[in-house]
């Protein structure tokens, strides 16, 4: 069925041509980066999982995670991103087989096909671990190796970034990784570190020696319980001729207490040249063809040989006495020597020391190197059988030192000192504890038993809040909606703004960005739009410069006509609001344009005396001429009653005799 995501190009760039492999969270492409012009290989998260936030996040994670990592033996990552729908990250191709691949091809590898392989792994993780990088998923099918035997680890999708206790742990309740190559402490208590990677690749060096895993069960569970209640298998046991100094190696990584196994995957590869060395194991090419692991190819051991224990035999338990650290006592220490038989020249009833109970034609060399052997071995039982019996007394007790008021990582040393297991950390507020000092620990004194955790809470400093800067503009809901969560006691004043519209804030006491306690007050102040603006002066002015000193200030203006008798034609004679008035922005201002003096009715003088006529008319604003024949009565006047004149008009009056 062919496959549809084939021949999409993601973000432009990434044309997906080939489906390599396929498994339960993504599928891996080849495909060609169409703006470098080179091959790639495209990961793709599983459709069903590209919705969940936790596989995303952990596709950002290995991205993260190998981009930090610029190393020979890592698979480089260079992009990761999201189109149509997929989820994916861009990694570099390496065309070859997994260690997984090579395993079911080939079985099991020679010691030196194992170091070969291991070698370039440790090389990479060492890289891992300088960054500060956990892996936290080394097993066979994350191991690549290319078709010109490079050796690159891939897959940092589980991997997490040391904390300041040098480990990581696992979240939500959830363990995740392999547990055929789990350690203990991952399966015990969620935690990693380096160590934890080391005893990965020791389980996978066992596996690479004897062609299968250390444990098996029905279940994960089985497995997982033999990984935390058991000490590794010998590699021997399966693969008789193994150099003892391999078997070492394989147990001292695999140690089930983290504390007593090497530091880092740097302190495994120096480790493995050291046996390199001792046992003069010469270089071979990282395998690829078919297997060459025959009875011939094994190194002989110049360990003392154990009888094989054959599948159709009953299980033979074997008691053995172990160490304080789960570390195993040399072999040999419950084993009796056979008696000589008859013919040999000895009594057989007579139970002779064994440095003479020897085999006739045993070189002297031998004889003295079992001989030390034995002593060696008879020493290590004691000091194991000694060192039980101080665990089982006083020695798992240790005391919990006195850690409030100490930096976190001199806190973290201590603990680590006095043979206890730092849970870190609870971090809180304080406003009398400086941030990274430790604020309490539970327990937090006496004694307790080693290896056993102990809590610390350590201070984030003061705990402080802010208005942030950019809430100053935005209206009063938003900003009402956005402190909603900050502890702060708010209060509101309204106030003017020129620039601010009205009802969105202008800005807090103390300023936005200002750090603030809990329970502070937080004054937020609102715009009640813009402040009023006086009415300027522009009696007398023309209308057009009187509008646009009005419309200047913000005013609509209107204009009106009226006369005035000391304002000329054509200019403004009167404003409302008045002059100096506080008008509100954007309001209306009416400008009265003068169009001519004010005007009058001529009153009614006729048949008035001359005195009264006289008074009336300038009473209306009207000036008096006068005609006279004979008499003082107006017997005519001009302009007539009633006509409208302009004020200061003359009125001319005809005076003569009239009739009572």
């Amino acid at each position: 069925m062919t496959d549809p995501v084939v021949g999409l190009v993601l973000e432009g760039r990434y044309l997906l041509e080939e489906r390599l492999a396929r498994g339960g969270m993504s599928t891996v492409y080849a495909a060609t980066d169409l703006r470098l012009h080179r091959t790639v290989a495209v990961k793709v998260m599983a459709e069903h999982l590209a919705h969940d936030p936790t596989f995303v996040d952990r596709f950002t994670r290995e991205a993260r995670a190998a981009a930090m990592l610029s190393h020979p033996n890592v698979v480089s990552v260079s992009d990761q991103g999201s189109d149509q729908g997929l989820v994916f990250l861009v990694m570099e191709l390496v065309r070859g087989r997994t260690l997984r691949d090579l395993l079911q091809a080939r079985g099991r590898l020679t010691v030196a096909e194992a170091f070969a392989v291991l070698e370039p792994v440790l090389a990479g993780l060492t890289a891992a671990h300088r960054a500060g990088i956990v892996h936290r998923d080394i097993k066979p099918e994350n191991v690549l190796i290319g078709a010109d035997g490079v050796v690159k680890v891939a897959d940092f999708g589980l991997a997490r970034a040391l904390t300041g206790t040098g480990q990581t742990s696992h979240t939500g309740g959830v363990l995740i990784g392999t547990v055929a190559y789990l350690s203990p402490e991952q399966l015990e208590r969620g935690k990693a570190d380096a160590r934890s990677d080391v005893y990965a690749a020791g389980v996978v060096l066992y596996e690479m020696l004897t062609g299968h895993p250390p444990y098996g069960g029905d279940t994960p569970l089985a497995v997982a319980y033999q990984h935390v209640h058991h000490d590794m298998p010998t590699p021997s046991d399966e693969v008789p001729g193994l150099p003892w100094e391999v078997d070492e190696l394989v147990a001292r990584t695999t140690r089930r207490e983290p504390a007593i196994r090497p530091l880092d995957a740097g302190a495994f590869l120096a480790d493995l040249e050291d046996v390199r060395t001792d046992l003069g194991i010469e270089r071979v090419p990282v395998p690829t063809g078919r297997s060459t692991a025959t009875a011939e190819t094994l190194r002989p051991t110049n360990r003392p040989s154990r009888p094989t224990r054959h599948t159709g035999e009953p299980g033979a338990p074997r008691t053995e006495v172990l160490g304080p650290g789960g570390t195993r006592p040399g072999r040999g220490s419950s084993r009796t020597s056979m008696l000589p038989g008859p013919g040999s020249g000895t009594d057989p009833g007579v139970r002779r020391p064994a440095s003479e109970r020897v085999r006739p034609g045993v070189p002297a060399h031998i004889r003295r190197r079992r001989a030390r052997f034995a002593l060696a071995l008879v020493l290590l039982t004691a000091i194991t059988i000694g060192a039980v019996g101080w665990w089982l007394g006083s020695g798992r007790w240790t005391t919990v030192p006195q850690l409030a008021g100490k930096e976190q990582a001199a806190a973290i040393d201590l603990l680590q000192e006095a043979g206890l297991t730092p849970d870190c950390c609870e971090e809180q507020f304080s406003e009398d504890v400086a941030e990274g000092v430790v604020i309490s620990a539970l327990p937090d004194g006496g004694e307790a038993i080693r290896g056993s955790d102990v809590r610390l809470v350590v201070s984030q400093g003061p705990e402080r809040f802010e208005a942030s800067p950019s809430l100053v503009g935005r209206p009063l809901d938003e900003v009402r909606a956005e402190l909603r969560n900050v502890p702060v006691v708010t209060s509101e004043v309204q106030d003017y703004d020129n620039d601010v519209p009205v009802g969105h804030v202008t800005g807090f006491k103390p300023e936005a960005g200002t750090e603030l306690m809990r329970d502070q007050e937080l004054v937020i102040y609102v715009s009640r739009g813009h402040e009023p603006v006086a009415v300027p002066a522009v009696v007398g002015l023309s209308p057009e410069e009187a509008t646009a000193n009005l419309t200047a200030l913000g005013f609509t203006v209107e204009r009106t006509e009226g006369r005035s008798a000391d304002v000329d034609p054509g200019e403004v004679m009167a404003v409302t609001p008045a002059t100096g008035q506080q008008a509100a922005y954007k309001s209306t201002v009416t400008l009265q344009v003068s169009i001519g003096l004010p005007q009058v009715q001529v009153p009614d003088v006729v048949g008035r005396s001359q005195q009264e006529a006289t008074a009336l008319l300038q009473q209306a604003g009207l000036q008096v001429q006068v005609s006279q024949f004979f008499g003082d009565r107006v017997i005519r006047q001009s302009p007539a009653a009633g006509q409208t004149v302009d004020i200061g008009t003359s009125v001319t009056i005809l005076l003569s005799f009239g009739q009572d």
